[in-house]
């Protein structure tokens, strides 16, 4: 369609957990920022070229064949928050549905911030790759400013829009005492979701022989969690009680 709209690389028609709550459909953008190891959407990342583009006019015939059905797009990554033209693309895609989520590393709260305030996005979805010490570039696999992250949880925070913040949990990089280090950092009135690792394709082979941890374990790290934010969760299961206010 348009020229300088980002390239589409996958589709996803339908999905219950990409918004939960909505019936969606997801859109994943090439290319990102960060090279996280553990990543198991390596081609996205490293090798979008060699992907077939999906034609935007695809998504749109989508949409219009299933108004009132289908009632949000999820723009995901890579990191979406890479392309300039990211705007223009969430502009037409509010033409044909009622809400769109963005998925975000985090790392450019400027762009963050103008999709809100141009009120392009409802609902945003934030990952913290790890709590923000000096581990957080090893865990990103590029050198990051902890500030930008910061930044953005305080923009989520402070805009009174849809979010939520996750993390996938890695054995080796990750332990039940940095889940509540990430968990504090968010605060009492946020909501952290825990996301198995999968051992599939993984920007660093190695990652792809690794054991997840297995889902009790995760269990444990979200009930540790729950002190220190208002719900802690695995993907794909009911919230855990969390602080009181």
């Amino acid at each position: 369609m348009d020229d300088g709209l980002p390239p589409i690389k996958g589709f996803l028609p339908t999905s219950l957990i990409e918004w939960e709550g909505r019936l969606s459909c997801a859109l994943f953008l090439p290319g990102c920022n960060f090279r996280c190891p553990f990543c198991h959407a390596s081609d996205l990342v490293l090798r979008p070229d060699e992907l077939e583009d999906v034609a935007l006019g695809t998504v749109i015939e989508h949409l219009r064949a299933n108004r009132g059905w289908v009632d949000g797009v999820v723009v995901s990554g890579g990191e979406a928050t890479v392309h300039p033209g990211l705007p223009a693309l969430l502009g037409v895609l509010h033409e044909h549905v009622g809400g769109v989520k963005l998925d975000t590393n985090g790392s450019r709260p400027e762009v963050v911030a103008e999709l809100i305030e141009a009120g392009l996005v409802n609902a945003v979805a934030m990952d913290v790759k790890a709590p923000l010490d000096g581990r957080y570039s090893a865990v990103a696999g590029v050198p990051v400013d902890p500030e930008a992250i910061r930044a953005t949880i305080a923009l989520l925070r402070s805009r009174g829009i849809e979010h939520e913040f996750r993390t996938t949990v890695v054995p080796g990089l990750h332990t039940a005492r940095d889940m509540v280090d990430i968990a504090r950092e968010l605060g009492p009135s946020e909501t952290l979701v825990l996301q198995q690792f999968a051992p599939l394709n993984c920007i660093d082979p190695a990652y792809g022989e690794l054991l997840p941890f297995t889902r009790d374990q995760l269990r444990d790290m979200a009930s540790a969690a729950t002190e220190f934010v208002s719900r802690c969760r695995l993907r794909g299961e009911a919230f855990a009680r969390g602080h009181t206010r």
